[in-house]
């Protein structure tokens, strides 16, 4: 899905009615716009400034028209409308510039009803401004919002890079784009951009924060609504403001010790222990909020990463199957011979707007003869272990003997039982071919794993891929489980969100707990040194946001993962 990735809009108005133009008045040359607010992001991968980071909106002076009015209720909100004809819809839209990531994209209306959509998709950046009406040729900073739930789909700071700065909007031919850019070369006091380096100002001038460039690059990179919402919040501000609050404490704490360090003398001896005793506790207080942050296994990251999902189990359960079933094309070749598959394929997949890592294995079994698929099999145990979610697909022909005295019974082969971990997900495939009930399969598994000492699962679904029996449960179901494991939405608090999105967020907190704890460890008489230890602890969070690095290396490892034009 294309998303808009710009919060600024500009409206270019026609002159006069659309009826009785010139067919030469449509196409204009190439135009020059210099915003009031300005900004530069050409496209990703260009090599100078080309669009416009903004919405472009070109509406014509409308004729009257009838039963085509964007309707809202009594809280001012948009809804729906009776979806019209083509013919009917005279108002268009698409976009502009190449799909694909990039540090900017235009996105173009035009009908008599565009400033109808402007009104519905934007909004105001304060709330206070008054709502006036778009006026011709005039950048606008605005939020990008979904006309009838009002969430925010995109954001921009004012001036990106906090300089002067212009924007060429103009065809986006090669010879064109060429031309322009040769021309910029000529200049004596221009210079190409280096990868990042636009960001890299809006960082220096204090536009932004180093969690606020991570947003922004996760923006860009988002394919999942999850993601986009993560990467909205921080490159708002939202983590920012956390790792601020949470160096803040480290501060106070800092600031009781030193005065107990300049003034301790003026209290006696059982005074200053209980001093110390509540300096500890409120470092004792940061460590249990650090350690629910670190504890929160990697939610932030995976989701900004990807959930890696491993389909495991015996040969021929069904694995490949399931693996082109939840891709929705034939990515594995599937075949009756035991050992078809032998690596690891992967395919990422969009799950209930989870962003979902897809990996296909061999079948686990301890008795080959063939090398190769030796080498896959040990490939498929690797990988099960190191995954945030397995699915193990057993094949119910397979596992069922035959009924003794109507009581149900599995039989879990050896070789996978030592795969299975107390959060697997259990897909038993081809119940066409049981006659069994839910219920008893249920208990059946239950007892099976209970003999191995192993703990039932409450993920459990019995299906055939075959003929589709059961797959809309399934997906229902594993949607479900992801969402509840790692899922981000709007209505979580900002104590439940992730704080932890990059591996060097994690680095810091853990830098910074090791510092806490070394600060309880010193006994009074040491009180200066274990203060020390209080400011490093309080250097390492401010190294998340920036405010305490200078290592060029670390900079330059986050700015250089930007498009040029970025």
């Amino acid at each position: 899905m294309v998303r808009p990735c710009s919060s600024c809009c500009s409206i270019a108005r026609s002159g006069g009615s659309i009826r009785g133009r010139s067919p030469q008045s449509f196409f204009a040359p190439p135009k020059l716009i210099l915003p009031s607010v300005p900004r530069s992001f050409p496209h990703r991968n260009s090599t100078g400034p080309i669009h416009s980071h903004s919405l472009i909106c070109c509406p014509y002076q409308s004729f009257p028209r009838a039963n085509h009015q964007l309707l809202v209720g009594d809280d001012n909100t948009p809804l729906a409308t009776p979806r019209s004809s083509d013919a009917q819809r005279r108002t268009i839209y698409a976009l502009s510039t190449p799909p694909g990531k990039g540090g900017v994209a235009v996105i173009r209306v035009s009908g008599p009803d565009a400033c109808k959509v402007w009104k519905a998709v934007t909004r105001p950046i304060h709330v206070s401004t008054v709502d006036k009406a778009p006026i011709s040729r005039l950048a606008e900073l605005r939020h990008v919002v979904d006309p009838l739930t009002g969430e925010k789909l995109d954001d921009g700071p004012k001036s990106f890079t906090t300089e002067d700065v212009i924007e060429l909007q103009v065809h986006s031919g090669r010879a064109v784009l060429s031309s322009i850019l040769q021309a910029l070369s000529k200049l004596p006091y221009c210079r190409p951009a280096q990868p990042g380096e636009f960001t890299r100002r809006a960082f220096e001038g204090g536009r932004l924060d180093l969690t606020q460039v991570e947003g922004l690059r996760d923006l860009i990179d988002a394919e999942t609504n999850t993601q986009r919402r993560v990467a909205v919040s921080s490159a708002a501000g939202a983590q920012k403001v956390r790792f601020d609050a949470l160096r803040a404490q480290i501060l106070d704490c800092l600031m009781y010790v030193e005065g107990f360090i300049d003034f301790g003398e003026d209290v006696d001896e059982l005074g200053q222990e209980r001093m110390y005793e509540q300096a500890c506790a409120r470092a004792q207080n940061i460590i249990d909020c650090i350690h629910s942050h670190l504890s929160d296994n990697r939610r932030g990251e995976i989701l900004r990463s990807g959930i890696k999902l491993v389909i495991f189990g015996p040969p021929n359960a069904g694995k490949s199957s399931l693996f082109n079933f939840l891709a929705q094309r034939d990515a594995a070749i599937i075949s009756p011979i035991p050992g078809t598959t032998r690596d690891i394929l992967s395919l990422t997949l969009d799950i209930g707007g989870l962003p979902v890592i897809l990996n296909d294995t061999a079948g686990i079994r301890s008795t080959t003869d063939d090398v190769i698929e030796g080498i896959g099999v040990q490939r498929a145990g690797d990988v099960v272990q190191t995954s945030d979610v397995s699915i193990c697909v057993l094949s119910l022909d397979e596992i069922l003997p035959k009924i003794a005295e109507g009581e149900v019974k599995f039989t879990i082969p050896d070789d996978i039982i030592g795969h299975l971990k107390p959060d697997t997900i259990f897909l038993l495939n081809k119940s066409d071919l049981a006659r069994e009930s839910t219920h008893e399969l249920r208990e059946a598994l239950k007892n099976a794993l209970l003999q191995h000492d192993l703990e039932s699962t409450r993920h459990f679904w019995s299906i055939s891929l075959r003929s589709g029996e059961g797959t809309k449960e399934f997906l229902d179901g594993l949607a479900s489980v992801l969402q509840e494991r790692y899922a981000y939405t709007e209505s979580m608090s900002l104590d439940d969100s992730p704080l932890v999105t990059q591996a060097r967020h994690r680095d810091y907190l853990e830098s910074a707990l090791r510092h806490l704890e070394e600060f309880k460890s010193y006994p009074l008489s040491q009180v200066d040194i274990a203060a020390e230890s209080l400011r490093y602890a309080a250097r390492a969070i401010g190294a998340v946001s920036g405010s305490d690095v200078s290592t060029e290396e670390v900079l330059g490892a986050i700015f250089s993962s930007f498009c040029v034009g970025k």
